[in-house]
């Protein structure tokens, strides 16, 4: 009896062990996995922030606009001209996007513009000014948003002031990095490329004159100046849409290919001769699918698009179409090398020397396209010897066009159904179409149907040389939207501001 409580005692007097902690009890969370998931907080939070108060209303010339930054992965602007579309401008790599919604036209300052026509002069100025002094309360705005959506969300997942002022500090160094980044690549030059996706009818006006853009080279300024002029005049409400002026030292060509049978392709083209006033429609072939006279009739419209309409034969396009097309009036078929001059323009082209409307006819692949090119481009040079050089080579595939190399500017081709945009070895600008219909009425077979492409081409009256260009890219059958996107030559984007002498073009 005694020994057992002897025992008892012991134990008592023993010191005890102290417990372990309970982190211990369990895996310690590694390092890496506090500081992704402080990262977490810190972006969810920030962008919270941005949501809920990271904009702000600033007019700009006679609209009023909200500016706000948005989460990206490529950076850009985007300017929401509603209900007529948006203008995407490439202008800095950062993880933020700069989005300006166009709200409305104020009556009182866009009636003062319409009525002292002067004031546009210096428009510039105020537009610059405007967005300067709205992006610097953005700026502020977007830190304090982004530090107190950070620091809330912070104190609500951690419970701790430390933690959750933390947060918010790592948000603004990483705003503060954005805006670095944004700054180091900011490219002001990006309004001369500009890419605009909504109604096709309101394109040619929003986008602008592209001979304007490339004299115009003193960018920011003037071309956000109008920008500005050209929504100003979309939102008048005393008219409808604005009448599209181009420039007439401007050459415009519309390029189209591919068309294989789709009828409503020539309506496509019938619209953009309207809207882009073009001078001259370049097919580069595969009109037809398989080519027979029961198809003819289907050509009918090429003589009534409101342009000259000039065609080279593709490998879907038989003797039998272009002799048929020989017939129709205003239009000129191109083979073997023969050029015609119309509208300003000495253009000549060859057709594909396969026809294979199917798989069943024996090809005589690329060697036989070659063997075209090198034709076509024999004939270019004797043209040149001859005193009239030509400013535009038109084949269908594009393996026969590269033969052309050093001969002729620019040569047109198509086949391949997408675009291809390539400066050639020795100077020759290679310009492919993808399909102007959709890859034909058999495309509606795919389990999405495909694009519909062409492209307007500006070409200098004086030098004949390709300024500029705009990509249009209608989705699939639906024909009501579209995507514009404005290019220029890599010599363009390097020239020299032209001198203050230089006349200025009205906006």
């Amino acid at each position: 009896m005694a020994r057992p409580l002897f025992r008892a005692a012991a134990a008592r007097l023993r010191p005890r062990r102290p417990r372990a902690p309970l982190a211990t009890l369990g895996t310690a969370p590694r390092p890496w996995i506090r500081a992704l998931g402080l990262l977490a907080v810190v972006v969810l939070g920030a962008w919270l922030g941005l949501l809920a108060v990271g904009s702000v209303r600033a007019p700009v010339g006679p609209m009023d606009t909200t500016m706000t930054l948005r989460p990206s992965v490529s950076g850009g602007t985007k300017i929401n001209v509603s209900p007529l579309g948006a203008l995407r401008l490439d202008s800095h790599h950062a993880p933020v996007r700069l989005d300006v919604d166009v709200d409305q036209l104020d009556p009182e300052r866009s009636q003062a513009l319409v009525k002292h026509p002067e004031r546009l002069s210096g428009l510039q100025d105020e537009v610059t000014g405007d967005v300067a002094a709205g992006t610097r309360e953005l700026a502020v705005r977007s830190c304090v948003a982004v530090v107190t959506g950070a620091t809330a969300l912070g104190l609500v997942v951690y419970r701790r002031p430390r933690r959750a002022l933390a947060a918010g500090g790592l948000a603004l160094a990483l705003l503060a990095a954005s805006g670095v980044s944004a700054y180091a690549t900011w490219n002001p030059k990006s309004v001369l490329e500009p890419k605009f996706s909504g109604l096709l009818s309101s394109a040619p006006s929003v986008v602008g004159d592209a001979r304007s853009i490339v004299t115009d080279f003193d960018v920011y300024q003037q071309e956000l100046a109008r920008l500005v002029t050209n929504v100003t005049k979309l939102y008048d409400a005393t008219s409808t849409l604005p009448v599209y002026q181009p420039d007439p030292a401007t050459i415009r060509v519309l390029h189209v290919s591919d068309i294989h049978l789709n009828p409503a392709a020539w309506h496509i083209v019938h619209s953009l001769v309207e809207q882009y006033e073009i001078d001259v429609i370049i097919d580069s072939g595969d009109t037809m699918d398989h080519g027979t006279a029961a198809e003819n009739g289907f050509l009918d419209p090429a003589r009534d698009l409101g342009a000259p309409y000039v065609w080279v034969r593709g490998n879907h396009d038989s003797q039998t179409t272009q002799d048929y097309l020989k017939k129709l009036k205003n239009v000129h078929v191109l083979d073997e090398g023969s050029a015609v001059d119309v509208a300003g323009l000495r253009v000549a082209g060859t057709g594909d020397p396969q026809f294979t409307p199917d798989r069943v006819r024996p090809r005589g692949g690329e060697a036989a396209e070659r063997g075209a090119g090198r034709e076509l481009a024999s004939a270019l040079r004797a043209q040149q010897r001859a005193g009239t050089p030509v400013d535009i080579a038109v084949t269908h595939d594009p393996t026969a066009a590269r033969e052309t190399d050093g001969t002729v500017p620019l040569v047109l081709a198509g086949h391949v159904h997408h675009r291809v945009n390539e400066l050639l070895p020795q100077g020759t600008r290679l310009k492919v179409e993808g399909s102007t219909g959709g890859g034909g009425l058999r495309a509606v077979q795919n389990e999405k149907p495909e694009k519909v492409r062409a492209s307007v081409l500006y070409m200098d009256r004086s030098t004949r040389h390709l300024q500029a260009w705009d990509e249009i890219t209608l989705g699939g059958l639906g024909l009501t939207t579209a995507e514009v996107s404005r290019h220029l030559p890599e010599e363009n984007l390097v020239k020299s501001t032209p001198s203050p002498s230089a006349p200025t073009p009205s906006p």
